[in-house]
């Protein structure tokens, strides 16, 4: 008898280990296979009974264990929305976050360059962080800076004049010329000297407060976070009626439909009718 929680799909039995934890390599290298069935335990959410064994059969196809994924044509449950979960920064409010920046210290002309950055490519903050000396590319024409998002994939983005010379006084700054192409591009603070960058990497945490420092001394609502900047890229991007395959390509989605998570347009529309309430 089965027990509660638990649904049995046939598979072969050299596949069986893969879900058993196994060695996946030596599990297709089985000679003999004869049908088996093996339980994935459906307590932990619709994911591992629809994505997770979908992926899983696809592995198996690769690998010539079976013909055909059953779960490729099997449309999974609905997920929870995830609209509007990144706080909102508007155009206006971050003009004047990049405004409000004393360029007169060297931590003030670095963190110009962080939040232009930010607000120009909608880049994720991980991915500045890890931002190097060779990251920066010159065309001559232009320059662009290439991104390592998740997962390794890599998307390259050229600067748009401001944040281009943002750039160049911040280089100017560290000195780059003199260091080699694999130093990091953003630095923190010296920690012998406040007035000094760092030769080290600056890391997402520190870019986070820095944001937060900024937002204060810009009286602007502190609710705001780095993702907030790829809402503003999105949602402006998609007001000015660009496709939204380039801006998905901007942002480094993988789908089309993560890219509409961060439209901010529909929240537009539903304070326009509450505004029209009598009371």
């Amino acid at each position: 008898m089965r027990e509660p929680g638990l649904a049995l799909i046939p598979v072969r039995r050299g596949a069986r280990s893969l879900v058993e934890g196994a060695d996946p390599v030596l599990a297709l290298r089985r000679k003999s296979f004869s049908p088996r069935s093996f339980a994935i335990p459906t307590h932990a959410g619709p994911t591992v009974g629809t994505s997770s064994a979908s992926r899983f059969f696809d592995l198996l196809v690769t690998r010539h264990a079976v013909l055909l994924n059953p779960f490729q044509s099997v449309a999974g449950p609905p997920r929870g929305s995830l609209d509007w979960k990144t706080p909102e920064i508007t155009p206006d409010q971050a003009r004047r976050l990049l405004e409000s920046v004393d360029c007169s210290r060297p931590v003030g002309v670095r963190d110009r360059a962080i939040l232009g950055t930010l607000t120009y490519t909608g880049a994720r903050v991980g991915a500045i962080a890890r931002l190097r000396l060779r990251d920066l590319r010159d065309y001559q024409e232009y320059r662009s800076l290439r991104f390592t998002e998740k997962r390794g994939k890599e998307r390259e983005i050229p600067l748009r004049l401001d944040l281009n010379q943002w750039l160049q006084a911040y280089l100017l700054l560290v000195n780059a010329e003199a260091e080699g192409k694999d130093a990091p591009l953003f630095r923190p603070l010296s920690a012998a000297s406040r007035s000094r960058l760092s030769s080290r990497a600056i890391g997402p945490w520190t870019i986070r407060s820095m944001l937060k420092r900024r937002l204060r001394d810009a009286r602007l609502p502190l609710i705001i976070t780095p993702h907030s900047f790829r809402a503003l890229v999105v949602t402006d991007l998609l007001e000015q009626g660009v496709p939204i395959e380039d801006v998905q390509y901007l942002v480094g989605h993988s789908y089309p439909s993560t890219t509409q998570i961060y439209d901010r347009r529909a929240r537009k529309v539903t304070r326009n009718i509450v505004e029209r309430i009598s009371v």
